[in-house]
């Protein structure tokens, strides 16, 4: 049997796919603790890419800081999106 099986190719893509989530969703994070100028084309598009991959974990959280808000909801979503996306790719690569 090929190394690069059906399961394993489909396997790595959804492993790359939650592992760019993750990162846009980290790379937000990053550019809000920083302080990064939110009229730049590049940080607005992160911005909104990870407001929509973090939708549901956006506002979970209600602590009075708004980095610590930041952190924990979109943070959230990244965990989620790594451990989901790796155990589904996974059980692809297994079959």
């Amino acid at each position: 049997m090929s190394r690069y099986s059906s399961g394993n190719r489909a396997g790595t893509v959804v492993a790359i796919v939650a592992d760019i989530m993750a990162l846009i969703l980290g790379l937000w994070i990053l550019m809000y603790l920083l302080d990064a100028n939110r009229a730049n084309d590049l940080v607005q598009f992160v911005h909104n890419a990870a407001n929509w991959l973090a939708g549901w974990s956006r506002d979970l959280f209600t602590f009075d800081k708004a980095w610590a808000r930041v952190v924990a909801g979109y943070g959230l979503a990244a965990v989620v999106y790594l451990f989901v996306g790796h155990a589904i790719a996974g059980r692809l690569q297994r079959h």
